[in-house]
């Protein structure tokens, strides 16, 4: 298009974003990023990044109390909820500086405000038109709202991290992977949690062993989980002092604050997709096909706003495809297969492959299970145990699942994902030396199949 401001447009400096944008400027292409919120997207702002530092900070409760074991006389500890909100907001600051550092250096024209298509090749934002040859659409996803009288008075994902105040009552609504990890995050900060989802157990998707073991050490930690329960509404208390949360069986919980965390969708509204003709999925996704382009041709998408795997590292694997497809040799493809996940709940959850459920309607299977107590904890003094689980393939002795529950779970399986990658078998777990003592090593000597 001889005409064009760009080369390449792209919607959103979230992680694909940014990454689809430095590669493509980085082999010559002209290339702008359209953003209304700070660099970097949820992972960076109110995703990823934040979470773990929180989840860092809720560690050390356990970490004091746990050291009198080892001989440490310590004063009660006091949480800081300012200095910590603090801290993290300085490191999200830098983190944004480092993104927009990144795309200056690059050459790629930065764009503040809320850009929407005017057509397959055109983009308007602030009052000016824009043409590229091409549009990439990575503007992620958003908290679903909550669906209930008074759910205007719940906070999502999105508010969590700057409350005012530290709620010492905590209602967290949903079993996801988000709702999990902060009902641990806020009890390890102090906070009475309880959490509250409809359905029979936490994690769906997840695996069956993995999502029983979690509840259970959850509830350990002193969360009051509740499963099967809905909520019917929220309501502020008379006397002013928080929130009531009334259930379908009429009890009443008492709240400072009420997390709703109960799913994500595709931020695509108001884009002007759908007046460009773009197909959309029933939630909102675009529609891509397996090069990520949509059914306009000069309009592609990744990341959360589409429907495949939600998850950073995927969003920028998927930009780097991109990128490669519409100016390199097209080679790099997105393999969705052992993709690697943590859940920072407290204990962690580190995952790979297949569940045992799936992977019994795939073909027969041996499954390693191995349940104990870590070595900290002979004199910590807590009651934490581990769960590690392998699922093999009978036909073929590879590994085709990996779960543990556990302290640093994602940092050891991590590793482990690069051996499945490489199609290890389970007699090649049984030959590798273990490192002792460690937890990881139980994955290297488990030798005797659950009994079905």
């Amino acid at each position: 298009m001889a005409s064009a401001d760009f080369d390449l447009f792209i919607i959103g400096a979230g992680s694909g974003g940014v990454r689809a944008a430095r590669l493509a400027a980085q082999r010559g292409v002209k290339v702008a990023v359209a953003e209304d919120a700070a660099l970097g997207g949820t992972c960076v702002n109110l995703g990823c990044i934040p979470k773990k530092l929180y989840s860092f900070a809720a560690h050390y409760a356990d970490a004091f109390e746990e050291a009198h074991g080892f001989g440490w006389n310590l004063a009660p500890p006091v949480l800081d909820w300012a200095v910590l909100k603090r801290n993290r907001a300085v490191e999200i600051s830098r983190l944004n500086d480092v993104y927009d550092r990144l795309l200056g250096n690059a050459g790629v024209t930065l764009i503040d405000g809320r850009a929407r298509l005017a057509g397959p090749n055109a983009v308007t934002l602030n009052g000016q038109t824009y043409r590229a040859d091409k549009i990439l659409v990575a503007t992620g996803g958003w908290p679903t709202a909550p669906e209930v009288p008074g759910g205007e008075l719940a906070i999502s994902s999105n508010q969590v991290f700057d409350l005012p105040e530290f709620p010492r009552r905590l209602v967290v609504v949903g079993g996801g992977y988000i709702a999990c990890e902060f009902a641990s995050i806020f009890q390890g900060l102090g906070a009475k949690v309880t959490q509250l989802y409809r359905s029979q157990q936490i994690l769906r998707g997840f695996d069956d062993d993995v999502r029983a073991f979690l509840a259970d050490e959850m509830r350990k930690k002193g969360i009051d989980l509740r499963t099967h329960v809905h909520v019917e509404r929220i309501a502020r208390l008379e006397d002013g002092t928080g929130l009531c949360v009334t259930l379908r069986d009429g009890t009443r919980i008492e709240a400072d604050s009420v997390l709703y965390a109960t799913g994500r969708h595709p931020n695509t509204a108001g884009l002007g997709l759908e007046e460009a003709g773009v197909a959309l999925s029933p939630t909102g996704a675009v529609v891509v096909d397996e090069h990520y382009q949509s059914n306009v041709p000069s309009l592609y998408a990744i990341g959360d706003v589409i429907d495949k795997v939600k998850l950073t590292p995927v969003a920028l694997a998927e930009a780097m495809a991109v990128v490669d497809r519409l100016y390199g040799d097209g080679a790099r493809h997105v393999d969705y297969a052992l993709i690697p996940t943590a859940v920072f709940t407290n204990p962690s959850i580190g995952t790979v492959g297949h569940s045992e459920a799936h992977a019994r309607t795939l073909g027969p299977v041996r499954v390693y299970r191995s349940e104990f107590k870590a070595l900290r904890h002979t004199l910590s003094g807590s009651t934490e145990r581990t769960l590690m689980k392998l699922v093999v393939d009978d036909a073929t002795d590879r590994v085709v699942g990996l779960h543990m529950v556990g302290a640093e779970a994602g940092e050891i399986v991590q590793g482990f994902a690069v051996a499945m990658k490489a199609g290890a078998t389970k007699s090649v777990f049984d030959a590798t030396l273990g490192i002792h003592p460690t937890a990881a090593e139980e994955f290297v000597t488990m030798r005797e199949p659950v009994v079905a």
